[in-house]
């Protein structure tokens, strides 16, 4: 009753209402231009291509991954083919350019003058980026060669290439501006939000999918138990998801004693949160991303051996797959901490404002403590995340759930971690907004005793 009373309290505070409302109303725009499609593109053809390649090569090639994020668009070519994507990449590369580059680091310190400059940057990388994909979808659909010489653009040319380039890029770009709509006026996460609708909007088509393929009348009677076993192993994977994405490590922080004035403020302890999946799902799109496009490359020369070989070695269920999969993963969850996580800045941070981390001298030593912890608990998170993406294929590949690929993706991967990590954060702002005017939130939560978070 408690969540129930959370959802109805939503509508009593004014403001957050209209944000809910004005959230779902970008929402729907968003999956209304999903549906418009792109001109001189046969969009019927373009699905049953791309379906039987996902089903040859079991759901493991880059278009289904794009298709995925862009709510089924990109299988059919309409105006949000693209999706959001190309917004996050920007601002992935911005935030990793941000830490390697002095000029870019010193912009972002200065305040909120700095961070409205990046995001300037970050849109005009979002721009390029846009284009560049949209030109080389248009070469590749104008070319029958591509789909076993089945025509999916009956009149290619410059002009087609310049009308798709034109289509793609600015519904990105609209969809760019949505996103920080939601942010700005909505409930927050505009472009995270939008990828999660996205996902979602497949999830009635997907399991009808699983209904026609493990159903109650199925031979040998097994239909019902499958069932279960699906049920089981969805809600587990649930669990295991928020577990990883909620869980940190408090490194305890204490305030020395200060006197303003004539009085004087006793220490006050903190703590500083340390994520064990610090790098969220990054480290599945990157290492998804890596192997995905090679093995895509070589699907479309089927009587080459060479690259034959290469889309059979890089896709599952073979064990290659598996095993690059699982290392790619491990190692861009350490290169996003190492890049991103910079425990010599929080050091400084502590002294500066009087704190210390107890038992640990100030300075190097602090920053030495923060980057080995940090170590020490991404390994493990690292591999429970390689464990929760191999999920949907290990699902796909059984011989007795048998589930479709796009079935089993709700199960664990990217699309679960997204679903799971967005909704939270979702529910955290709302949450916030309740407290805020005196409403209960969606969880009762103990006292903190006096205890903050630094960071």
């Amino acid at each position: 009753m408690s969540m129930l009373n959370a959802f109805g309290n939503i509508f009593k505070v004014p403001e957050l209402k209209e944000r809910v409302l004005f959230t779902l109303g970008i929402i729907c725009v968003v999956r209304l231009g999903a549906y418009i499609p792109t001109p001189g593109v046969d969009g019927f053809i373009l699905s049953k291509i791309i379906s039987e390649q996902a089903a040859r090569m079991g759901g493991g090639n880059l278009i289904a991954f794009m298709d995925m994020f862009s709510g089924g668009a990109m299988q059919h070519c309409t105006l949000f083919a693209l999706g959001i994507m190309p917004y996050i990449s920007a601002s992935i590369i911005m935030q990793l350019l941000t830490a390697v580059i002095p000029s870019l680091e010193k912009l972002a310190r200065e305040g909120e003058v700095g961070h409205k400059k990046i995001r300037e940057y970050t849109r005009y990388g979002t721009f390029f980026l846009s284009m560049f994909q949209s030109f080389f979808i248009a070469r590749f659909l104008s070319n029958p060669a591509n789909f076993g010489n089945m025509v999916v653009v009956p009149r290619p040319g410059v002009l087609f290439i310049i009308c798709t380039v034109m289509t793609l890029t600015c519904g990105t770009t609209l969809l760019m501006w949505l996103g920080e709509q939601i942010t700005e006026k909505g409930v927050g996460n505009g472009a995270s939000l939008i990828i999660t609708i996205n996902i979602l909007s497949r999830l009635p088509t997907s399991f009808a999918t699983a209904w026609k393929v493990i159903g109650p009348g199925e031979a040998g009677g097994w239909g019902p138990a499958k069932f279960a076993i699906v049920g089981i192993i969805f809600v587990s994977a649930i669990v295991f998801v928020v577990m990883i994405t909620q869980g940190e490590r408090k490194i305890p922080v204490q305030y020395a004693k200060r006197v303003i004035g004539r009085k004087q403020f006793a220490g006050q302890s903190s703590f500083i949160p340390l994520r064990v999946n610090y790098a969220g799902v990054i480290p599945i799109i990157f290492a998804s991303s890596l192997l995905l496009f090679p093995a895509t490359i070589g699907s479309f020369w089927p009587q080459s051996p060479f690259f034959s070989s290469i889309a059979r070695y890089l896709s599952p269920p073979h064990f290659i797959h598996y095993f690059l999969y699982v290392l790619l993963i491990v190692f861009f969850c350490f290169f996003w901490n190492a890049t991103v996580f910079n425990p010599i800045q929080m050091a400084e941070h502590l002294r500066q404002n009087s704190a210390f981390i107890p038992g640990i001298r100030p300075g190097k030593t602090t920053s030495d403590f923060l980057d080995k912890t940090m170590t020490r608990i991404t390994f493990p998170g690292a591999l429970f995340l390689a464990g929760i993406a191999i999920i949907p294929d290990l699902l796909a590949w059984s011989k007795f759930l048998g589930l479709p690929m796009n079935v089993a993706g709700f199960f664990g991967g990217t699309s679960l971690l997204i679903i799971v990590g967005v909704m939270l954060d979702t529910m955290r702002q709302i949450e916030a907004h309740l407290i805020s005017r005196h409403y209960e939130g969606f969880m009762k939560k103990g006292k903190l005793k006096g205890r903050r978070a630094y960071y």
